[in-house]
């Protein structure tokens, strides 16, 4: 099987989680998501996978988010799927697939949970 990191090289977390896989022998299958931004259907199954709900997994503290006013309660999952594929800056990172499971790998060491 496997293993997927959403990693964004800019990000110390996101690089944390990729050098603890590669220090275990694991070489993920690396999606640069803020390039190739995933489809909403990706993302669905990754959130599924995570076990968390959309808003769970933005970014709050990005500027963007206040700007489109993401903080607003009444907007959809949909709705908020749709934004974050649209922004992927949006996405919290670094999430770790294995399978059929998920982690947001903050801190790194939680991937172990999915191995």
């Amino acid at each position: 099987m496997t293993v997927q990191i959403f990693h964004n090289p800019r990000c110390s977390k996101s690089r944390q989680a990729l050098s603890y896989l590669e220090n275990k022998g694991i070489t993920p299958e690396i999606i640069l998501y803020l390039e190739t931004p995933p489809t909403p259907d990706e993302l669905r199954m990754a959130i599924l996978k995570l076990n968390l709900s959309p808003r769970e997994i933005m970014r709050t503290g990005e500027k963007l988010y206040k700007e489109l006013e993401l903080n607003d309660e009444a907007l959809s999952e949909e709705a908020l799927i749709t934004v974050m594929c649209a922004h992927p800056i949006l996405i919290e990172r670094p999430i770790v697939i294995n399978g059929d499971n998920a982690k947001l790998a903050r801190p790194a060491n939680l991937i172990d949970e999915i191995l």
